[in-house]
């Protein structure tokens, strides 16, 4: 299938895993694939602009809505001694270990990160969008229609929760794709 992606369908895919790692997620999700949309210059970066979305806001809200660190205060509540639980877990696994994002410490080199099943089913409804278009290869636009194409994913919820009108962005997918 991914040899019928064009060059900014391909930035778009690893350009979210790119945004997994760095945010330290456990799995390449909707949000992340939105993310990388959302700072490319293709169809689907041009129409998130136009409706005020970009990378750093969306990254911003992701990482608002991330726990927080650790809060030793509310861990004591618990019985639980924060300054102990760092040292034993320093000793076993190095400097920093509970500071560091979740799956990094210890690794300098990049891990492979899975795709969720979210954004497993986003790519198999990219292709369908593709498909229903007419069109032989898949571009960014049409990933960010797969990323609509249920509202129940965490990037449609994302882009809803900013205001967005998701069926004017489909409409206006639509047109921009079959120019």
């Amino acid at each position: 299938m991914f040899e019928r992606f064009g060059r900014q369908a391909r930035q778009a895919v690893v350009g979210a895993q790119q945004e997994a790692f760095d945010l330290g997620s456990e799995q390449v999700g909707t949000e992340h694939l939105l993310l990388a949309l959302a700072g490319g210059d293709g169809v689907a970066g041009r129409a998130l602009a136009e409706r005020g979305v970009t990378a750093a806001g969306l990254r911003a809200r992701m990482s608002a809505l991330r726990p927080g660190p650790l809060d030793g205060e509310a861990l004591r509540a618990f019985g639980i001694d924060l300054d102990a639980v760092r040292e034993a877990a320093e000793d076993s696994f190095g400097a920093g270990a509970l500071d560091a994002p979740a799956g990094r410490f210890g690794q300098g080199a990049r891990k492979h990160i899975p795709f969720s099943p979210a954004a497993k089913r986003t790519l198999e409804l990219t292709l369908r969008q593709t498909v229903r278009l007419g069109h032989k290869r898949i571009d960014d636009g049409h990933v960010l229609l797969g990323l609509l194409a249920d509202e129940r994913f965490p990037a449609a919820r994302l882009l809803a929760d900013e205001g967005v009108d998701l069926a004017a962005l489909r409409a206006d997918l639509d047109r921009a794709l079959a120019a």
